[in-house]
C-alpha cells in the first residue's frame, strides 16, 4: 500500500525525487504520511482539497479497508 500511495504522490509532483512516505499504525486503521518539497505541496492538495481527495478514493478503494492519507 506504501507504495501505491508514493507512486501516485510522485507523479503528481514536480520534484519525486522529494517525496517520502511514512506509515504509521493507528486504532482507526493505518496513515500514510506524504512528505514533499514545500514547492509542491500546493500541488498535491489541488484546488480545495480535490487533488488530495482523489487520492485518498483510490488508496481507500485500492486498500478495501479504512486508510488515511496525510500530507506534511
Amino acid at each position: 500500500m506504501k507504495d501505491l500511495v508514493e507512486y501516485l504522490a510522485k507523479s503528481l509532483v514536480d520534484h519525486p525525487e522529494a517525496v517520502r512516505v511514512q506509515e504509521r499504525r493507528t486504532r482507526e486503521g493505518p496513515v500514510y504520511v506524504v512528505e514533499v518539497a514545500p514547492e509542491d505541496k500546493g500541488r498535491l492538495i489541488g484546488k480545495q482539497g480535490r487533488v488530495i481527495e482523489a487520492l485518498r478514493t483510490l488508496v481507500r478503494a485500492y486498500a478495501k479497508r479504512k486508510v488515511s492519507v496525510e500530507v506534511r
